[in-house]
Formats: structure tokens, C-alpha cells, sequence
């Protein structure tokens, strides 16, 4: 399957505003992805997972159930780490394969009990940190934060350049 060519580049100068945008975000996804804050957010949660792990029951919380494929496109990692980390789960009985009705030779992966309180764990003490650090914060931005987060996450969807193309022969 041949790579699709990727989207231009914009030339010309960039607003000292996208500048900013683009520093709070490096500096917020350092933060959130220290080894040690995700140590601290699954002792706070009571919740024994590598961040791989914790990506992935999200994401399968959020569309379940998926074929792993179609978890490996969502998460931008390769078929190969969806799969261990899948058996990783069902073995801790976080989630389970369970026939696709579009097609019964092939599987997708959904949460079990356990693995939607274990998501429900992750996100509480996630937004009790939050909320601790967002206390000064009126509902009123808040609010303004929440949306215009949601139509930034959209607008990188619909417009996001792949960084890092698949090598040949992975599709």
C-alpha cells in the first residue's frame, strides 16, 4: 500500500500566538509523561499499569470495542505493541478479544469489568490533580479551557501531518 503524500507545510512566518500554543504544549506533555507523575497518578489510582497499558484502556474506553489494528492507527504505534500489550491486559483481566460482527474470523478488544474500573480510577485521580492545579480557575474558563482544547484536539486530527511516515512494508 503506497504511503499518501503528506500535506504541505505552510511557509511564511508563524504567530508569536502558535509559537506560544505550540511551548505550553511541549512544556504540559513533558509534564504529563514523566515516568515519575505516571508512577504518582497509578499509586493515586490503585492501579498497577505501564503508561503503554493505560493509553490503551483509555482509548479502548472511549470507541470499544476495536480489531487492534484499528487500535495500533488510533494510538500511532504499531500493530506489534498493541498486540503485547493487549495479552498483558487480558492476562490481568483488564480486557477480553471478542468476535467481530462485521466479521467472525476476526476479533476486537474490549474492556471487562475490571478494566472500566480500572479507566474510571485513572481518570478520577487524573482530574483530581487537575482540579487541584485549576482551583484559582473560574467555570467561566474552565469552560472556555474544555472547548477550545476539544476543538484543537479536532482541528489536529483533521489536519495532522504524520512525523514519522511507517517504514515500507509495515501497512
Amino acid at each position: 500500500m503506497a504511503t499518501p503524500p503528506l500535506p504541505e507545510i505552510p511557509v511564511g512566518p508563524v504567530s508569536p500566538q502558535v509559537t506560544e500554543i505550540e511551548r505550553a504544549l511541549n512544556r504540559i506533555t513533558y509534564l504529563s509523561t514523566r515516568a515519575r507523575q505516571h508512577e504518582r497518578l497509578m499509586a493515586l489510582a490503585g492501579v498497577p499499569l505501564d503508561r503503554a497499558a493505560v493509553a490503551l484502556l483509555r482509548q479502548v474506553a472511549d470507541s470499544e470495542p476495536l480489531r487492534p489494528g484499528e487500535l495500533a492507527n488510533r494510538l500511532g504505534v504499531e500493530a506489534s505493541h498493541v498486540t503485547r500489550t493487549v495479552q498483558q491486559l487480558q492476562k490481568s483481566g483488564y480486557v477480553t478479544r471478542v468476535p467481530d460482527p462485521d466479521d467472525r474470523r476476526a476479533q476486537r478488544i474490549e474492556l471487562t469489568d475490571a478494566g472500566r474500573l480500572a479507566v474510571d480510577r485513572v481518570r478520577d485521580a487524573g482530574a483530581r490533580g487537575m482540579m487541584l492545579a485549576l482551583s484559582q480557575w473560574s467555570p467561566e474558563e474552565l469552560g472556555q479551557l474544555a472547548t477550545l482544547f476539544h476543538r484543537m484536539v479536532d482541528d489536529f486530527l483533521a489536519y495532522a501531518v504524520d512525523e514519522e511516515p511507517e517504514p515500507a512494508g509495515t501497512a
